[in-house]
């Protein structure tokens, strides 16, 4: 045999099994999914209207009987949706430095900016409405301008939950970090159960799909 046209050959086989790997990889990056609920950690945050991100991913773990282990930079949870790998991310940066948390397990796991949800407060939206974007400004918060730095981006997905703004002026702070009154609490459990739904969605239907279906509710 022609030693050019072997190897040419042995070239070619290399090529192939290069781009299969490559291929491979592309799909499993496809496949998995960061959800991020922001808050604080701490006892004293846990029923404040900050930590509403939190509180969706406790309350969709709770009902899946998923745990969470503390990990690097926050707590985690993986488990699956329909056979795509999904990763909770409870970062315990504080809100300030949301991004830093998420950044690592974005890279850790090699997921793609796309198949990445954050949970977020938001002062703009009457309690309970429902928002689902896949870009956006920080719009004042501290946790989204983190994230925006990091990821030196304001294109990312994310889906926020009306806290309204029933506060006096200059107890801004006070209202957010402050718990939820009791009317709010039973009217949670069903807002609850849209936030399960909306991140199965965002996971097996994909992002505009889940807009369309949920925004507005």
């Amino acid at each position: 045999m022609n030693i050019f046209k072997l190897i040419f050959q042995i070239f070619s086989k290399k090529s192939n099994t290069i781009n299969f790997e490559v291929k491979s990889k592309d799909i499993q990056e496809m496949k998995k999914y960061l959800i991020v609920g922001l808050g604080n950690i701490g006892s004293e945050y846990v029923n404040t209207r900050h930590n509403i991100g939190f509180k969706i991913l406790d309350f969709f773990a709770h009902q899946e009987s998923i745990s969470f282990q503390t990990q690097k930079l926050g707590d985690v949870a993986e488990f699956k949706i329909k056979g795509k790998s999904v990763f909770f991310l409870k970062p315990n940066t504080y809100m300030n430095l949301s991004g830093k948390a998420l950044k690592y397990w974005m890279e850790k796991e090699n997921i793609l900016k796309e198949n990445v949800l954050v949970i977020t407060d938001d002062l703009n939206l009457p309690f309970g409405s429902i928002r689902i974007k896949a870009k956006g400004s920080d719009g004042g918060h501290n946790g989204l301008k983190n994230i925006q730095l990091m990821l030196n981006s304001s294109e990312y997905p994310r889906f926020r939950f009306g806290i309204s703004d029933e506060f006096k002026k200059g107890q801004q702070v006070n209202y957010v970090l402050g718990e939820w009154t009791e009317d709010e609490k039973e009217l949670l459990k069903e807002r609850l159960s849209i936030s399960s739904e909306i991140i199965k969605s965002f996971v097996s239907s994909g992002l505009n799909n889940t807009m369309n279906a949920f925004n507005g509710k």
